[in-house]
């Protein structure tokens, strides 16, 4: 086992237990209506563990509010890296995912700070 590895176990093990129940909603694009003028979408649902802090005042800037949130989850314990199309449900609030923030060992990721807004 590599660093990386060990370290995405740490991780992961580290959040279950302080975490609360998260679901990433991985937001798909379809096909294009004409008529209607949209986009279908569909979603794919993981649940996961994650830790949700408020926005730290001293770094709000243009694109950080006052209500946004941080949410940490571990790498190892999603498919895919989340990206800005992408929600989070928190207690059945659905928020955007504005930002995507990586933490790597080398090449992989540990784990991502997704700020998020309602």
């Amino acid at each position: 086992m590599g660093i990386a590895q060990a370290l995405q176990g740490a991780v992961s093990k580290a959040i279950k237990p302080l975490g609360g129940d998260v679901t990433i909603r991985f937001v798909t694009a379809g096909a294009y209506d004409p008529a209607a003028g949209t986009v279908s979408q569909t979603f794919s649902d993981e649940e996961v563990k994650g830790v949700l802090t408020d926005v730290v005042a001293r770094k709000e800037n243009e694109l950080n509010q006052t209500k946004d949130k941080k949410l940490t989850v571990a790498a190892a314990d999603l498919t895919a890296a989340p990206e800005t199309k992408d929600l989070a449900v928190v207690d059945s609030v659905v928020y955007q995912v504005i930002a995507v923030e990586t933490y790597p060992q080398g090449t992989t990721a540990i784990s991502y700070e997704l700020t998020l807004r309602a």
